[in-house]
């Protein structure tokens, strides 16, 4: 499937690496084994017995986890976190108040956003897109600590085997006015958007993130394969999934390749599949795209004619360099629960949560 380019795209290059061998004498032919098959994508259709919780009781969960021992955890604008039952049911999870969260409208608006499990299963990485903090959460304790302070908003947080943590800033909003600044770049998309690395701590209160990339269009979504040595990053207003070699020893990436052009990614969610998940919040769509093949597919997408209408309506207006924010609202994403920004895949076989800006999550089964 193709889709239309939000904004003109920024310049980027892609790399292609390939080697060969000489050979002395004749190879015996190898035949490749068959690559195992994959588990079949659904095309989903939204229907309203989808919406999870019914009751649409949560606060802007923006991204979640399942956690090993089977709980799930979403992002709460006021508590922080919220543990999220089976039944639908939910309470505050974590202590962020202690560790220096705030949120109180209209005067500090704070905004839990990436949420991301680190390698060890025993701790989450929270990032507060409007704040700039970065917290983790014991997750059988739910001691929370802030960890590292931004001086803009960070968008999402992922740690690697070493100790170290990468993350994006969509833009340079500051704390004191975090939600309106990072609209203002979605409105007006700049590149003040980066890729961030924090080296593992070395227990003193100098530890400093350093960019790694810079110069990007409102950086978002992060997914990162250690086992293959690939690293993965979203601009969602250049309409553009990146992917960079990474050597996580010496918190460092290679030149991007050009993954996936023409979609509005948000946050990106890698399977055991080798397939990466793509959210689109301006699309209201998910699309999967298999890394193995370069086949994308849309498996699921709310759309009415009047949000058709709203979409053009976007395009014609940031291809012409004029403000568009006007058009993010309701009928955008109707019937939807808000804007769709992520998916949360679970241990459990055959169901897939889509999360978002509004009050409720999407729960999508095969």
């Amino acid at each position: 499937m193709t889709h239309s380019i939000w904004i003109p795209v920024y310049v980027t290059l892609g790399l292609v690496a390939g080697c060969t061998a000489d050979q002395t004498e004749p190879a015996a032919e190898v035949v490749p084994a068959p690559a195992a098959a994959k588990t079949p994508l659904p095309n989903w259709s939204f229907t309203p017995d989808m919406l999870f919780p019914a009751d649409g009781s949560l606060l802007r969960p923006e991204d979640g986890e399942v956690l090993p021992d089977g709980r799930m955890i979403v992002a709460d604008q006021i508590a922080g976190l919220r543990l999220v039952s089976a039944d639908g049911s939910s309470r505050p999870f974590g202590q962020f108040a202690e560790a220096g969260y705030q949120h109180e409208p209209p005067d500090i608006i704070g905004g839990p956003n990436g949420i991301t499990l680190e390698p060890s299963g025993t701790h989450l990485l929270v990032a507060d897109v409007y704040r700039g903090g970065l917290y983790r959460v014991d997750t059988a304790t739910e001691e929370t600590t802030l960890i590292y302070q931004h001086p803009y908003g960070i968008n999402v947080a992922r740690g690697d085997r070493n100790g170290g943590i990468w993350f994006t800033q969509s833009s340079q909003n500051n704390p004191e006015r975090g939600e309106e600044e990072l609209f203002q770049s979605l409105d007006m998309p700049r590149p003040d958007g980066a890729l961030y690395y924090l080296p593992p701590s070395d227990g003193s209160e100098d530890t400093l993130a350093v960019p790694v990339a810079e110069e990007l269009v409102f950086a978002n979504g992060i997914a990162l394969d250690e086992e293959r040595g690939y690293l993965y990053v979203g601009e969602t207003m250049a309409g553009i999934v990146r992917r960079y070699q990474v050597n996580i020893e010496a918190g460092q990436i290679s030149e991007p390749a050009v993954m996936l052009e023409g979609f509005s990614p948000d946050n990106l969610e890698l399977d055991r599949e080798n397939r990466l998940w793509i959210t689109s919040p301006l699309l209201s769509e998910v699309v999967v795209l298999d890394l193995d093949t370069g086949i994308t597919n849309s498996v699921f997408r709310i759309s009415t004619p009047e949000s058709l209408s709203l979409v053009a309506e976007a395009e014609t207006r940031l291809a012409e360099g004029r403000s568009w924010l006007e058009l993010f609202a309701p009928p955008l994403w109707a019937p939807g629960p808000g804007p769709m920004t992520g998916v949360i895949l679970s241990e459990e076989a055959g169901v897939v949560f889509v999360s978002g800006l509004g009050n409720a999550l999407i729960r999508l089964e095969f």
